[in-house]
């Protein structure tokens, strides 16, 4: 029997959170809409109290940006990118493109084309994620993105010099300091002085990733993301401080940052509370990951392997990270989740910051239908048809022709019957059905 020795927040509260945020993102949007640069630059003020002259920075400001960030800070993006862009690339050249001759004189194929232009968000207030430069921008220039726009949140008042120069190395071709809803906004709908753009990608807090929602058709996105969450699957092979420290160590995003245990250890359950209780003391970030952990943590002690495993794949958690006797079990069987991480000596930091896999993932249970941010998101596959003889256009527009009758389209089926008489040399009568 499962049993919850810590639950979380009620859903229906969740909910409330969740209509506020949604009011305010629809009336800032539109505004942003009706008004262009004039509101974007009010919702700065507003929210960032930042009115530069212009919010793209110049080659100056870039350069400026480089020079402020130490030798070792500058290794470290280098580091971190290098292992990202290899990862990607070799997905990437999992992708081709195919041609195929499935009848004779029939050419089928795909392409991969990339998309036309991305605007990559980096969150950059309370936090400055670096790394999420990293991940959007630099996995789209792998793709072969043409126009890559990259936006951050001023820091202190500025651009945030790593920030900035994660965006520059990792390709990006225009740079703003901008954020929140009015930079996925200005990204998303165009202003008088940034082109809207056909994909938005990166992670934000709750308004950027509702301001994502409500924009999503008239620009693609890369997924559906809320608050960060983290899973530790675990036995009694690990540790009460491994526990703790890995559920805390995402709680600290923010206020509102699900942390659970997973385990068939009670003991190991209680010690890790304890464990959880004693690190929020010391821990430079307990404001913020003692209220995730108070409103969002949660510890549920289950049977057997198998429970703990259906229980996983119904949360379909962001971040999973597996520590038991059997991880291998758990990757072969796991289904519905953004990213694991295997064994003790990995943890979800690692693909936070610089491992190589990509960090921006499914929050929100959507991991059960669709996989974080890759290189594929920044591709679109268009197929091609091409017929190339006489026979192969008769044998295909005589079946094209009856089937297109059989649902009642006859206008389709004539686009099949002239190719049959012009082709095939048949008197097919119009409107008629290709014999």
């Amino acid at each position: 029997m499962t049993e919850y020795l810590k639950r979380g927040k009620p859903e229906d509260e969740r909910a409330e959170d969740d209509a506020k945020v949604r009011e305010v993102v629809e009336a800032t949007l539109k505004e942003i809409e009706t008004r262009g640069d004039a509101a974007v630059r009010e919702l700065s003020t507003k929210f960032d109290n930042y009115t530069p002259e212009a919010f793209r920075l110049t080659e100056a400001d870039i350069e400026t940006a480089l020079s402020r960030v130490s030798k070792r800070d500058l290794e470290d993006i280098k580091f971190a990118q290098v292992q990202i862009r290899g990862f990607a690339e070799a997905q990437r050249a999992s992708m081709t493109d195919i041609e195929v001759e499935t009848l004779p004189g029939v050419i089928l194929g795909h392409k991969n084309i990339p998309v036309q232009s991305v605007g990559c968000y980096v969150p950059g207030g309370k936090f400055p994620m670096v790394a999420s430069a990293h991940m959007s921008v630099l996995t789209a220039s792998v793709a072969g993105v043409p126009r890559i726009i990259a936006s951050a949140p001023p820091n202190n008042g500025e651009p945030h010099p790593a920030i900035v120069t994660a965006m520059h190395l990792g390709g990006a071709h225009e740079i703003y300091c901008l954020g929140g809803i009015q930079a996925v906004g200005a990204m998303a709908l165009g202003t008088e002085s940034i082109e809207a753009v056909h994909m938005l990608v990166g992670p934000g807090n709750a308004f950027v990733a509702e301001a994502k929602r409500q924009l999503f058709g008239r620009v693609g996105i890369d997924l559906f993301a809320g608050p960060t969450e983290t899973m530790i699957i675990a036995d009694e092979t690990v540790d009460a401080e491994l526990c703790a420290t890995d559920l805390l160590g995402q709680a600290e995003h923010g206020y509102n940052s699900p942390a659970v245990l997973i385990t068939n250890s009670r003991s190991l359950a209680q010690a890790t509370m304890a464990e959880i209780e004693r690190l929020l003391k010391i821990l430079p970030t307990a404001e913020t990951a003692s209220a995730s952990w108070r409103d969002y943590g949660e510890v549920i002690v289950c049977d057997n392997y198998d429970q703990m495993l259906d229980i996983a794949n119904d949360l379909a958690f962001e971040h999973v990270q597996v520590m038991t006797d059997r991880d291998e079990w758990f990757l072969d069987n796991m289904t519905s989740y953004g990213a694991l991480f295997l064994g003790p000596r990995t943890n979800v930091s690692n693909g936070d910051k610089v491992i190589g896999t990509n960090h921006t993932l499914p929050t929100r249970k959507a991991g059960r239908y669709t996989g974080g941010l890759w290189v594929g998101k920044f591709l679109k596959t268009h197929s091609y048809q091409r017929i190339l003889t006489d026979e192969a256009a008769t044998k295909v527009g005589e079946v094209c022709s009856r089937l297109c009758l059989l649902e009642g389209f006859v206008g389709h089926a004539e686009q099949a019957n002239v190719r049959v008489r012009r082709y095939g040399g048949k008197n097919v009568p119009y409107g008629e059905a290709a014999e």
